[in-house]
């Protein structure tokens, strides 16, 4: 597992196929700032609460320059189904080996009911317009997080 990210990092540079398998890559928001969050599973409750409600306060976020992106280890066809099901509008990508996840710490040992095991640590790294990380925010919860960070974020 890589370190976790810290402010002033630069993002770790990412290309992944989104929901319709069309390559999106970090560079391709240059000059905007972007929410990238990582979430452990299309399609199931929490990951879809976080999802509703980055779409729901995605034009409050769009208005104040911040673009938002989520990456799971789902294939493109699930994240499909997920985006249909949901009517959602945020970004969704698709990191099935890991990689992406794994460079920004997203990815590591997880404790559940006692059982220790691999799995993908809900985070969200806000990177500014330069590309340098501006929040690192490891072990998110799913309800209210977006809240949160709109407050963190002061918009």
């Amino acid at each position: 597992m890589s370190e976790r990210l810290q402010p002033g990092d630069v993002a770790p540079a990412f290309t992944l196929p989104d929901a319709d398998g069309n390559e999106v890559s970090l560079s391709d928001h240059k000059g905007r700032k972007v929410i990238v969050y990582f979430y452990p599973a299309a399609l199931t409750p929490g990951c879809t609460k976080q999802a509703c409600d980055f779409t729901d306060n995605l034009d409050l976020l769009a208005g104040a320059g911040y673009d938002v992106i989520g990456i799971s280890p789902d294939a493109p066809e699930k994240l499909a189904k997920f985006r249909e099901k949901e009517s959602l509008r945020v970004t969704l990508l698709a990191d099935p080996d890991k990689s992406v996840l794994d460079a920004y710490a997203a990815f590591g040992e997880k404790k559940n009911y006692g059982k220790t095991y691999q799995g993908v640590i809900r985070s969200t790294i806000v990177v500014d317009e330069e590309g340098k990380v501006e929040h690192a925010l490891y072990n998110v919860r799913a309800t209210g997080h977006v809240a949160k960070i709109i407050k963190d974020l002061g918009i």
